[in-house]
């Protein structure tokens, strides 16, 4: 929520278009009638899960990020690059893209935007639970960095231990895994349905 001033968009200009996001100025009206251009880029969305065993532990995924040229503990995560698919179903697909598994249960945990002062990424994090192996026969071959993408399974509260350690920094992760201990240590009162709707 804002205050009294609307912040309307006079006009943009598009810099870049890429395939993940496109980066844009807006010239924007500011409060006391002057206005100023603000430049960010435009995200397509993504989603993640974090998967929990019956024995409270959670699947993290080791993956290289060119960016920060590091490799990173995050969770199964995508982006939201298939028309029409529901956010509950891309976050199906990745767990079963990317950590080869199954859920029988699947509860929304969070809506985090990544860096509001630089884009307008939005992650939806879900929680799955239930969780079986996709056969062998049924598993994505895997690409470019996620050729090299390993898993481990850690315990939930070790996990905790490792984002305030700055094991884990990746938002998503960060913000998902002491979601989930917070979710669990409530009794999973706080979730919400997996099939919320989205306001972006």
């Amino acid at each position: 929520m804002t205050g009294a001033h609307a912040y309307a968009v006079l006009d943009r200009v598009e810099r870049f278009q890429g395939k993940v996001f496109s980066v844009v100025t807006d010239r924007v009206t500011m409060p006391g009638g002057g206005q100023a251009e603000r430049d960010y880029a435009r995200h397509v969305g993504a989603v993640g899960v974090v998967p929990l065993g019956d024995d409270g532990r959670v699947l993290l995924v080791r993956q290289y990020r060119h960016p920060i040229a590091k490799v990173m503990w995050e969770l199964p995560a995508g982006l939201v690059d298939v028309a029409g698919e529901p956010a509950p179903d891309t976050a199906r697909r990745e767990l079963a893209e990317e950590a080869d598994l199954r859920c029988e249960r699947l509860d929304l945990l969070l809506d985090l935007h990544t860096s509001p002062g630089f884009s307008d990424e939005l992650i939806r994090i879900f929680l799955a639970r239930g969780l079986s192996s996709v056969p062998h026969a049924d598993r994505f071959a895997r690409a470019d960095e996620e050729a090299e993408l390993t898993v481990e399974w850690v315990p939930l509260d070790e996990a905790v231990a490792m984002v305030f350690q700055g094991e884990i920094t990746n938002a998503a992760a960060a913000a998902g895994v002491l979601a989930a201990a917070r979710a669990r240590d409530d009794g999973w009162r706080p979730l919400r349905s997996a099939d919320t709707p989205l306001e972006r």
